[in-house]
């Protein structure tokens, strides 16, 4: 392939960043009839996009900060990605366990007005006010799917089993399970599928307005530079969408990025019913306890603020132990840092309003528009959460539409990622049909398959009579022919990008599994880019 094939074109859109926001903007902008080319300098979903709690959710704790909007916007969009993805999302319930000596995050304005009118409760949460927070949790967003909130007796219900004695009510609500780096490399998929060109392990190194364009330079992993010409910029670099307007846009902005630090430790299961726990702490901040993966179970998060490298990010060992700590006040058997299988941390990029704490930074998102005196338009993107990712896209664009005129309306509520076409409740349904066409799959396989390609499970078994149909076994129910299908399909390039963003199975697979992987990926790999280059 030539070295700058594509230089003379120009597009519509350039999105700097592969995470869930610029793969969602990419996705809603093609589908509207723009050309678009997205870069991403790693893998997708590589570092905040992954790093989550995994939750679709209102975020009920922002109830305490007053952000209405954020939450029921949050809401109703809880609801409409469920039905776009019910392979990857799935309804779960939260059990909130009450103990008296609850408390407020001292600097909330519920806790300040609540010290204002009724001092004598000296910042503690009480029960009433929790079953209306919930009360408005349920009804903000207009409830469909999802059960309502009801209370627990912890002294009966097997939820109350592993939790200390002295916690003997609770409350229990619903929110909604993502995998979270597939929504990314599922966004991603759709949007090359409609057209866009997806471009992982791409750094730009440059960009600036030259006739009415955006001149963007970019270097691909392989050492080949290219130039692409583009009519819109948008800046989705997540945490380093700061750094991007100041050393390669060159844009002189006003607007900051917060880099907001959270962990998570995984551990082995800690309880064996299906449900999670949302844990207030003394400290006034609060933490879930989540099944993960069928044998682990997910505590977080904190909330930090992060001054160094972006991609630089761990979970330190005083967060262990502050996760740990904050867990034991709850189970019966303390938690200890000895429990711990695995860890990880993001940044999250939050916009910086100012606010005192990390806890209380704003978790709206915010977009700013440069395009003073007809210059090519520059989108920047500051904030946001994973559930109102769409939203966010469907915004981005509506920013930018008077300068895309041709650009066609809101299209993406309701409409299926890739393989999440079939209904909300029909997750056991497919499982079961793969059982019957597929004999040789056990259920636990058969389940995993669906829970990650839905319907698209047909397409990577395709037609396998028995397991040597499907290639080689890498351990833990994957496949060659799973490994392939990532490669082609989803931009997988390393078993990293396999193991610990495409799935969880870096979990239950051995460093000697994983280097089996790594040896075949690399030639797999190199024959796909061949097979890329030869059609192009």
């Amino acid at each position: 392939m030539a070295q700058n094939a594509k230089d003379s074109e120009v597009i519509d859109l350039f999105i700097i960043g592969g995470g869930v926001n610029g793969c969602g903007i990419a996705r809603d902008a093609v589908g509207r009839g723009l050309t678009v080319t997205l870069a991403e300098m790693n893998d997708l979903a590589s570092a905040t996009s992954s790093a989550s709690t995994k939750l679709f959710h209102g975020g009920l704790r922002y109830l305490e900060y007053f952000e209405f909007r954020l939450v029921r916007e949050a809401l109703i969009e809880r609801e409409t990605l469920l039905r776009a993805m019910p392979h990857i999302s799935w309804p779960m319930r939260f059990v909130l366990p009450y103990h008296p000596d609850m408390r407020f995050e001292g600097e909330t304005p519920a806790s300040r007005l609540l010290g204002l009118f009724m001092p004598w409760l000296k910042g503690r949460r009480p029960a009433w006010l929790i079953r209306l927070g919930l009360f408005l949790y349920d009804h903000l967003g207009g409830r469909k799917i999802l059960p309502a909130t009801s209370s627990v007796d912890l002294t009966t219900d097997p939820a109350g089993r592993v939790l200390q004695p002295k916690y003997m009510k609770a409350f229990e609500y619903s929110d909604c399970w993502v995998q979270d780096s597939r929504l990314v490399a599922l966004n991603a998929r759709d949007a090359s599928d409609r057209g866009a060109r997806i471009l992982t392990r791409t750094r730009v190194d440059s960009a600036h307005r030259e006739a009415g364009l955006w001149v963007i330079e970019m270097t691909h992993d392989d050492g080949r530079s290219e130039t692409v010409r583009a009519r819109g910029l948008v800046n989705a670099g997540g945490p380093w969408a700061g750094e991007i307007i100041r050393d390669r846009i060159h844009v002189p902005s006003t607007e900051g990025v917060r880099l907001v630090r959270g962990s998570h430790i995984v551990t082995r299961r800690l309880f064996d019913h299906d449900r999670c726990y949302f844990f207030q702490g003394s400290d006034g901040r609060i933490i879930f306890a989540i099944p993960y993966e069928q044998d682990f179970t997910l505590i977080g998060t904190t909330d930090q603020d992060h001054k160094g490298d972006p991609g630089n990010v761990t979970c330190t060992d005083a967060e262990k132990e502050y996760l740990c700590a904050f867990a034991s006040q709850y189970f019966a058997n303390p938690v200890t840092p000895d429990d711990i299988v695995w860890s990880y941390s993001g940044v999250r990029p939050l916009y910086d309003d100012g606010a005192k704490s990390a806890t209380a930074a704003t978790r709206e998102y915010v977009l700013t528009l440069d395009a003073a005196d007809g210059q090519a338009p520059l989108l920047n993107v500051f904030g946001g959460k994973i559930t109102t990712y769409r939203r966010l896209a469907e915004a981005a664009l509506a920013k930018l539409a008077p300068h895309f005129p041709q650009a066609s309306g809101k299209w993406t509520a309701g409409v299926a990622l890739p393989g999440g076409d079939f209904p909300v409740d029909g997750v056991d349904k497919l499982k079961q049909a793969l059982l019957t066409e597929y004999p040789f799959l056990a259920a636990a396989w058969a389940g995993r398959l669906v829970r990650t390609y839905g319907i698209d499970s047909r397409q990577i078994l395709n037609g396998a009579t028995s397991t040597a149909d499907l290639g080689r076994d890498f351990g833990a129910t994957l496949t060659e022919a799973e490994v392939n299908w990532l490669i082609a399909k989803e931009f997988a390039r390393t078993a990293d990008d396999i193991v610990w963003r495409r799935s969880k199975l870096g979990l239950h697979l051995t460093e000697e599994q994983v280097t089996t992987l790594s040896d075949f990926m690399t030639g797999a790999v190199a024959a796909h880019r061949r097979e890329g280059c030869a059609a192009e």
